[in-house]
């Protein structure tokens, strides 16, 4: 249709009349409701349904300026999300929405509606408990990393695909928030409580070694092209239910180390620990399980890479030496990448409520050094770490 010959800007209204005559999802006579129900930056994200039928449609849009500020942005990371959606969808397809439709003119994707599910991080701010949390998040890791490695892919396929998903923008808002302005606050835009002004001088901003071993892992991200990484894989853009999980908004993927997908989940959980570790101490089943949750995660994902790798890896090169030492590598990197995710998360811009929403500072205060020291931790000793044990046990003694 002429009308989407170029790009513009959806309101509900239009997004109704999109789902029928572009994505053809609904019969042109059906009366819709639509409402808008994203809050992010980068995307404009749209409920469509038919109220009589229950039938329901989601639609994401991605516009040419940042939603904040009105800077130019790349839509190419809408693109970059479709495909990887449709790949993980052939890994993993019980975790993730079905895409339907994808018009790269309008830098839209029409998918599944998974509204049943609900956002990961609020349900563990609400002390709800998964008990399948650990199997399903370990399975995913282990069904979607490996597999896109050209350890299985073709070398030649393995390098288009590292083209395709070349996602410079989004990849230098990571490079910056993540393993930069943390240690050398070079833009000024860190936030920092001022009773932890002094403490983080000292533990991250004059801290030579520390800031080594994070230029390394830094490095790592922006040379390693060795999986299809998620690329922003925190408790925010999982969702959950008492069936299983869903996995959203993979926009900032690229061909990076899968121990940065790996790395925020570990990472996130710890957010939640911490949380009610100093705001509800007394909910013993939560923390617990929370604990417990951790530790299963990373013991379940080294059995199932492991086995993973033996299931679809064959290259004669590639033997049992080989894995030992590459799955060895992977678990590091995903220690280290967890601490750079929990580091900051405290002290950049880019906080998340776990710590933000606690104003008491005798709760406040005790809680952002530890995410620190633990992060701190993870990142220079992460070769040490070879079971969730280790993790659990280090953070309880920080917690002690």
């Amino acid at each position: 249709m002429d009308k989407y010959c170029k790009h513009f800007l959806m309101d509900t209204e239009e997004a109704k009349i999109y789902s029928k005559d572009v994505v053809k999802y609904f019969a042109p006579d059906e009366k819709l409701e639509a409402k808008e129900i994203g809050d992010g930056n980068i995307n404009y994200v749209f409920k469509i349904w038919n109220p009589e039928t229950g039938k329901s449609l989601i639609i994401k849009q991605a516009d040419t300026l940042l939603r904040s500020s009105g800077r130019p942005l790349d839509v190419r990371h809408s693109r970059i999300e479709a495909e990887i959606l449709k790949i993980q969808g052939q890994l993993a397809p019980t975790y993730i929405p079905k895409v339907h439709h994808y018009d790269e003119i309008m830098c839209a994707i029409s998918m599944e509606d998974i509204s049943e599910y609900k956002n990961l991080r609020k349900e563990l701010m609400d002390g709800k408990t998964f008990s399948h949390l650990a199997e399903e998040l370990s399975t995913f890791l282990a069904d979607t990393l490996l597999p896109t490695t050209d350890l299985v892919v073709g070398r030649a396929e393995k390098k288009d695909r590292v083209i395709e998903f070349t996602n410079k923008e989004l990849c230098d808002i990571s490079e910056d928030l993540v393993f930069t302005e943390p240690y050398y606050n070079y833009k000024n835009r860190n936030i920092i409580i001022d009773e932890n002004k002094e403490f983080v001088e000292e533990h991250l901003y004059n801290n030579e070694k520390l800031k080594a071993e994070v230029g390394m892992l830094r490095n790592n991200f922006m040379n390693c092209a060795q999986s299809l990484i998620h690329g922003d894989l925190h408790s925010g853009s999982i969702f959950a239910n008492e069936k299983g999980i869903k996995v959203i908004d993979p926009e900032f993927a690229f061909y990076g180390p899968m121990g940065y997908d790996i790395g925020n989940v570990i990472g996130n959980l710890f957010f939640s620990w911490t949380n009610k570790f100093y705001t509800d101490n007394k909910n013993e089943e939560f923390l617990n399980w929370i604990e417990k949750t951790i530790e299963n995660t990373v013991d379940l994902l080294i059995n199932k890479l492991s086995k993973k790798y033996d299931s679809v890896v064959t290259f004669d090169l590639y033997n049992k030496y080989f894995k030992e030492n590459y799955l060895k590598e992977v678990l590091a990197d995903s220690m280290g990448y967890a601490g750079t995710e929990m580091i900051r998360r405290v002290v950049g811009d880019s906080k998340v409520i776990e710590v933000t929403s606690v104003e008491d500072m005798k709760q406040r205060l005790p809680l952002e050094r530890a995410l620190i020291k633990m992060g701190i931790a993870l990142i220079t000793d992460r070769y040490k770490i070879t079971m969730g044990k280790d993790l659990t046990e280090r953070f309880n003694l920080i917690l002690a």
